[in-house]
């Protein structure tokens, strides 16, 4: 490193440009840009619609966060403005029109978790509002004068919707041109997303040539798959680790992925080094290794990431204690219930929280997933005496207290 921002060391730029990122578009120009020591402003836009970062978001934080490193500045554009607008033709779940209170909270929140990975002093954070804002219906027509709907239809979802002759509102067919403004507005240098990210990304890239200013780097991350070993990681999904829960819930959740991401996560979300990771791939391949430690050493990592190292070994002594020794934890809910009035185990289960419905919760006693003072329960409707533990999965547990005992004896 010869001045900020500059780098002349080949290591170091494959480190920058090669663990946990996917592609990036285009490498040769990305590369001229690190050597000439520019000040890079690095896109991150966000959807306001939902508040909660989870661990798949963390492979780009993590990403900006080393290029900040490097004396880079990340601008985080909070899309107020398409949020606002939703999509009105029902078609996207994903896109609920929210109120300007709705999009500030979420945005609060988000901001809060994005800076637990992204250090806010080398941030710039701007609202899509401070530009839209202004934008009459003569400017959106000359925005959208500038692309054919050829060239819109050629991203693939919107391609197979078409083929299958299912609707597209043209209000979605709007959103990459105005992700796209969004970089001509910041003058953006380099955007960041996942892989599925890519159109809107290159359209960003287009538009910025179109409009006189040097056309953004495209750099895009690889989707983390969830603790279901299947599926990308997703709330929608159930599948996630949130970078805001509790050190226990992330230390237990990591603990159940599946063997075969160990090392996908060690490499995205940890800074454990390549020759580490060479050891570790060579002693799962070799089976001189059992997978639970090397998933214990993942989630110390992370924890500490996102809390620090005494909270992470305190989230290890509770995983041990609960579900390698079998002990309860020290702090465990007490709920207070009508007990005698016949309500059953499903609906104590749904009461205390433990399930969000009467069905979710028949389909845990179903699975064997449910236990009362360590005694598997396999009926619905099993009366729970006062004092009992209810455990529910690996980590939910609720203590029970009848309140129809109170005043017993009197009279």
């Amino acid at each position: 490193m010869t001045g900020e921002g500059m780098i002349t060391n080949d290591k170091e730029l494959d480190r920058l440009l090669g663990r946990g990122v996917a592609e990036v578009i285009v490498r040769e120009e990305m590369v001229a840009r690190l050597r000439s020591g520019k000040k890079l402003r690095l896109k991150e836009g966000f959807d306001p619609s939902f508040p909660d970062i989870h661990l798949g978001h963390m492979v780009t934080l993590r990403k900006l966060r080393q290029f900040q490193e490097l004396g880079h500045q990340v601008v985080l554009i909070v899309g107020d403005w398409t949020a606002q607008i939703g999509d009105p033709s029902g078609v996207s779940v994903t896109r609920p029109m929210l109120t300007r209170e709705q999009v500030q909270d979420n945005a609060k929140t988000y901001m809060e978790q994005f800076f637990k990975v992204v250090d806010k002093a080398r941030t710039e954070v701007r609202w899509q509002s401070e530009w839209f804002g202004k934008f009459d219906l003569a400017e959106v027509i000359k925005l959208t004068s500038r692309f054919t709907v050829a060239q819109l239809l050629a991203r693939e979802d919107f391609s197979n919707r078409y083929q299958a002759g299912r609707p597209i509102a043209v209000t979605e067919l709007l959103y990459p041109l105005l992700q796209a403004y969004d970089s001509v507005a910041v003058r953006a240098d380099v955007e960041f997303g996942g892989t599925d990210q890519k159109f809107n990304l290159l359209v960003g890239r287009e538009l910025q040539s179109m409009m006189g200013q040097p056309p953004q780097q495209v750099f895009l991350a690889p989707l983390l798959v969830g603790t279901d070993g299947s599926h990308k990681m997703s709330k929608s999904l159930g599948n996630y680790i949130g970078v805001a829960e509790p050190p226990d819930e992330i230390y237990g959740k990591v603990m159940s992925i599946t063997d075969d991401l160990i090392l996908d996560y060690f490499t995205l979300l940890t800074d454990v080094s390549d020759g580490e990771l060479a050891e570790f791939r060579e002693q799962l391949d070799g089976q001189t290794v059992n997978p639970m430690v090397l998933k214990k050493r993942l989630a110390r990592e992370l924890v500490t990431q996102l809390y620090d190292q005494e909270q992470a070994a305190e989230a290890e002594g509770h995983f041990t204690r609960v579900h390698q020794d079998r002990e309860l934890p020290e702090e465990i809910k007490e709920y207070r219930l009508a007990l005698d009035s016949g309500i059953g185990l499903r609906e104590i289960i749904v009461t205390t929280g433990m399930a969000k419905s009467r069905s979710e919760a028949g389909r845990l006693i179903a699975q064997g997933a449910v236990s009362i003072d360590g005694e598997k329960a396999d009926n619905p409707m099993a009366q729970v005496t006062s004092g009992s533990i209810i455990k529910v999965g690996r980590r939910r547990f609720a203590k029970v207290i009848n309140t129809d005992e109170t005043g017993k004896g009197e009279g």
